[in-house]
């Protein structure tokens, strides 16, 4: 089944959602986390993760990936942790295969080289060869989760490309979209008009560039 607002996020770089966001003032920027490669794009659910410091008895990093649904975005909340990682090959050769939308980090990932080969989109705030086996484990699936200074609910939408991830909140997704996308059409209204031989000044006040990204009900 097509998912509209999946495929009109999919459309809309993540400079122009985040300007949307602002001026709806949500905090959807996900800070710190970057693309493995600067070709990956990504738009997807998200299926949240989060994870915590070892317990005792200690439990495992879960196996959870042959219930994630095609197309979902896998989203994991290890603390931001750079010194276990929760995500290595065989879930980026699980997640390819079972053609889920990528992976986002707020930590570590490893084996990055068949992420890489695969294409498969892999965004974290680091890299690292320490496995996180017994040093954290899967406390809850499908629950509110935290991804660079952001809140991720299961189910929002997550955005990625070259420039890293924002998280399009459900509740308000359709306002969040309409609102990206008049900004992404006056901005190619503004390139049009400086390649015709206009000034910048003068097309970006036609355009009310400087309101764009204003957070509404904000004078001046």
């Amino acid at each position: 089944m097509t998912d509209t607002n999946v495929e009109r996020a999919g459309r809309i770089d993540t400079a122009t959602l985040s300007d949307a966001l602002d001026k709806l003032g949500i905090a959807g920027q996900c800070l710190g986390i970057k693309p493995l490669d600067h070709s990956f794009r990504m738009a997807g659910r998200a299926f949240t993760l989060s994870y915590a410091p070892v317990g005792h008895p200690a439990g495992t990093v879960g196996d959870f990936i042959d219930d994630v649904p095609e197309g979902n975005v896998v989203v994991i909340d290890n603390g931001g942790r750079q010194d276990a990682t929760v995500w290595g090959d065989i879930l980026t050769l699980c997640a390819h295969q079972g053609k889920l939308g990528g992976t986002v980090i707020d930590g570590a990932c490893r084996d990055t080289h068949l992420a890489l080969d695969l294409g498969y989109p892999m965004y974290s705030r680091s890299y690292s060869m320490r496995t996180g086996k017994d040093r954290v484990q899967l406390e809850a699936t499908q629950v509110i989760v935290n991804i660079g200074d952001a809140r991720v609910c299961p189910g929002d939408i997550m955005r990625g490309d070259s420039d890293g991830v924002v998280v399009i909140p459900k509740a308000r997704e359709e306002e969040v979209l309409a609102t990206a996308e008049a900004i992404e059409e006056a901005e190619a209204r503004i390139r049009d008009a400086v390649k015709s031989g206009k000034r910048l000044d003068e097309a970006r006040r036609e355009q009310q560039y400087h309101l764009l990204q204003r957070r509404e009900g904000q004078k001046g």
